[in-house]
């Protein structure tokens, strides 16, 4: 029996490869790219390398044992990190006004473009005013490449068309895509050698293409937009206080701060339901991991920071050379850094999973395997908020799925903001007087 019904998916596309063109991608009812087939069932020799798959071999189960195969190297372990050689925060001085972060990434791609460890980069560009995977080989034109895109893409044409590309090919992507891709190179071992660089982006939460509609409606617009941008700096402002930015029909430009939606990643709005049984913070598999340093003495610089996780000694190699020659502006940090920076992340994935788990089983749902040291009891507060945001994230998708309007979705789903709101608070201060 196949068990896997794609509720649990964010639409990597690695699948596809392995599907003999029985799979395509394309857009679900509530905003995804998902896998379809003509008889709604996935192969069961495609499963092999889904990040959610519900039965893995045993010896790639999960996230410690394929860091084991491909990161074995690296010289500390953490059980909250994963296998690392350093980390550190700062900025790219050359790509950092450029770039949603500190530009590390666009760096990084630099680098591996210029010394020739990689002939292409496989990231995520601008396509006829929307974004989606491109191969690209140019290092003038590196800048391209610098923004951050809360749109779903998919890696479907990578591996269906990697025998055609000459050369090497660096990667960049979120966790679950990072996974993926490890994965093929497990079962294709020439892949590590084709593909022996992953730049790890640390996510979030997987959002629906509604997130985007909601949010140009919300900047103004009132019908299609283009080349929307999703972290426009306020180098006078804070580091979180950015704006969202996109085109209309007539070319015009609209923006809006991102302050005054409320908080889109805490409450769990349009994000896909594989996150909430997804257990890698800070793309453990990636070569390099790069995020958002969410710290009270980085928070005010507005221009941003980036967290940096190295985990091979290449990557580690990369970032000191440009520390010593200049190019970035570094702080090697204790990793109990990089956990803080990402804490709130690391209580919902990884402490509320079980809660999760047992809620999702209640209601028929076959889970994706995982790690079971995650598995923690939280308390009955907490319980609450877990599940709040659960009843928060399904409306927000049903709701603007049934009617794609600000007003009507802000109406619908005012109550059950204002009960996680309440339930977070009385959480939040719980904790602060540690009664939890």
């Amino acid at each position: 029996m196949n068990l896997f019904k794609g509720e649990f998916c964010t639409g990597c596309g690695v699948c596809v490869s392995e599907s003999e063109q029985v799979i395509k991608m394309d857009w679900d009812e509530y905003g995804f790219l998902k896998p379809v087939t003509i008889d709604g069932a996935i192969p069961r020799a495609a499963m092999k390398v889904c990040p959610f798959n519900p039965e893995p071999e045993a010896v790639v189960a999960d996230e410690d044992q394929l860091a084991a195969i491909f990161l074995g190297q690296a010289t500390k372990r953490d059980a909250e990190i994963g296998c690392f050689e350093g980390t550190y925060i700062g900025y790219s001085r050359q790509f950092r006004n450029s770039s949603s972060s500190g530009g590390i990434a666009t760096y990084l791609f630099k680098q591996l473009l210029q010394e020739k460890i990689v002939d292409h980069l496989y990231v995520v560009r601008e396509v006829k005013g929307g974004y989606e995977y491109q191969l690209f080989s140019n290092v003038e034109d590196i800048k391209r490449t610098s923004k951050t895109r809360y749109i779903p893409i998919t890696l479907e044409k990578l591996f269906t068309e990697i025998n055609k590309i000459e050369g090497r090919i660096a990667v960049s992507g979120v966790a679950c895509f990072i996974k993926a891709i490890r994965l093929k190179q497990y079962y294709y071992p020439d892949l590590k050698n084709k593909i022996p660089f992953l730049i790890g982006i640390i996510c979030g939460g997987w959002k629906s293409r509604f997130f985007t509609d909601f949010l140009a409606q919300h900047a103004g617009i009132s019908g299609s937009y283009h080349n929307q941008q999703y972290r426009i700096k306020d180098a006078n402002s804070m580091a979180s206080d950015y704006s969202f930015g996109a085109y209309d029909e007539m070319d015009v430009f609209y923006q809006m701060k991102m302050s005054t939606v409320g908080d889109m990643w805490g409450s769990g709005l349009f994000k896909s339901k594989a996150c909430d049984f997804c257990t890698d913070v800070l793309t453990e598999l990636a070569d390099v991991s790069l995020g958002d340093a969410w710290l009270p003495e980085y928070r005010t610089d507005g221009l941003g920071n980036s967290v940096i996780v190295t985990r091979t000694s290449l990557a580690d190699q990369l970032i000191k050379k440009g520390i010593l020659n200049g190019d970035l502006e570094l702080n090697m940090v204790n990793k109990d850094k990089i956990i803080e920076s990402q804490r709130p992340s690391f209580l919902h994935r990884q402490n509320g999973l079980k809660l999760r788990m047992r809620h999702a089983k209640s209601r028929g749902y076959v889970l994706p395997y995982v790690r079971k040291r995650m598995l923690k009891s939280i308390s009955i507060v907490y319980s609450i908020v877990q599940l709040q945001r659960q009843v928060t994230r399904e409306k927000s998708l049903r709701y603007w799925r049934s009617t794609p309007s600000l007003e009507a979705f802000h109406y619908k789903m005012y109550k059950e903001l204002k009960r996680l709101r309440l339930v977070t608070r009385i959480y939040h201060k719980m904790r602060k007087l540690k009664m939890l």
